[in-house]
């Protein structure tokens, strides 16, 4: 018995092929599209839908499942009434380190936009989170997250009153929030939980980021402790699917 050869590394095993060997028309003309984005390289336009259904000979909606898969998984994106060839995924370690520092990382540029900043009495299960007493105060900060003015999530902060006093008038919220604790409040971090899902977007939280409500979102909930290991930010952080994958070295 003859055995498969091995794919390339992250490449779908046996290349997405059913062991009984019939392969969706839809699932065939991705192949040859993905083909072709390779061809193309990052920017490159795509045909239209029109002349890919005549290019591989089915029809415009089988096309159209094929693309639709293509652009949930990242590799293409939708410019103007055209559609292009995606960059590279952004990577984000999974580490005690913000947002700002791993796209900087890469090459990138980052940036906030701040969507809220308001003061409120913590119910109970957030300021039990924090180590308060129910009902103490605590900042909400709602940023939609760039890289290159290009939209990717949509981060919620919350922090006890206490621990920043003079938030709304001392701190820019297109700068890194973990460099302000750290630097201008001399707040070291410790350690975090952190817990990941796979959501779909709010319709509020789709208009926010400027996706599709149908498109996957990767949900990472962390809760960070200082180096005294007193509870420090609860953070809510929901990144593109499409644009965000994230890493971590194992030991």
């Amino acid at each position: 018995m003859d055995h498969p050869s091995y794919p390339a590394p992250g490449a779908p095993v046996r290349a997405g092929v059913p062991e009984h060997g019939r392969v969706p028309k839809y699932y065939a003309v991705k192949a040859h599209v993905a083909r072709l984005v390779e061809e193309l390289g990052e920017g490159g336009a795509l045909p239209t839908e029109r002349d890919l259904a005549v290019r591989y000979e089915v029809s415009r909606e089988t096309v159209r499942q094929a693309l639709r898969e293509l652009l949930l998984e990242g590799r293409l994106r939708r410019q103007g009434r055209g559609t292009v060839v995606a960059g590279p995924k952004l990577e984000q370690p999974l580490a005690l380190a913000s947002y700002t520092e791993g796209v900087r990382r890469q090459g990138r540029t980052p940036g906030r936009r701040l969507v809220t900043l308001e003061r409120f009495a913590a119910p109970a299960p957030l300021a039990a989170d924090l180590g308060l007493g129910a009902g103490e105060d605590v900042w909400h900060m709602e940023r939609v997250l760039l890289a290159d003015d290009e939209r990717m999530g949509l981060e919620s902060t919350y922090v006890a009153v206490a621990r920043a006093p003079r938030l709304d008038v001392e701190f820019d919220p297109d700068s890194s929030f973990y460099a302000y604790l750290r630097d201008r409040l001399g707040a070291g971090f410790g350690d975090a939980d952190e817990r990941i899902e796979t959501v779909l977007a709010t319709p509020r939280e789709a208009l926010l980021i400027g996706t599709p409500p149908a498109l996957p979102m990767l949900l990472l909930h962390r809760l960070s402790r200082d180096a005294d290991g007193r509870p420090l930010e609860r953070v809510r952080s929901l990144y593109r699917g499409d644009r965000f994958s994230f890493t971590t070295r194992l030991g």
